[in-house]
């Protein structure tokens, strides 16, 4: 038995509409057709990306900075133009861009304080 690699990411949020529409509003993800009760599912490639409501026990606002060891990055066509947009808004930026082996790179907040990692290379 082989694992392959990740099949599918989601964040847990407080406010299921408000991280929907941050990633869909500031990040231009489209939702997928379907999403599970309590989720919405984003037509990303090739891993489908989430947000859903907390799993039972979990206390998100008992956590110092939610998913404190875990890394989560995300490709952009044009990382600067879309650090430059989310600046512009208010995101708090964790990382100011520079350039990396993955292109531009930069890392910024979301509205449940995931540090989200953006680069542009492929």
């Amino acid at each position: 038995m082989t694992v392959t690699g990740p099949d599918f990411i989601a964040l847990q949020v407080r406010d299921l509409d408000r991280a929907a529409a941050f990633y869909e509003d500031r990040l231009g993800l489209r939702r997928a057709p379907v999403s599970p009760p309590g989720a919405v599912v984003f037509a990303t490639s090739p891993v489908p990306f989430a947000v859903r409501e907390p799993l039972p026990g979990t206390d998100l606002d008992a956590l110092d900075r939610p998913a404190g060891g875990v890394v989560l990055w995300l490709h952009a066509e044009d990382a600067q133009a879309l650090h430059d947009s989310l600046d512009g808004a208010g995101v708090p930026i964790v990382t100011s861009p520079f350039d990396s082996p993955f292109g531009r790179t930069f890392t910024f907040a979301d509205p449940d304080g995931y540090a989200v990692t953006v680069h542009d290379k492929r």
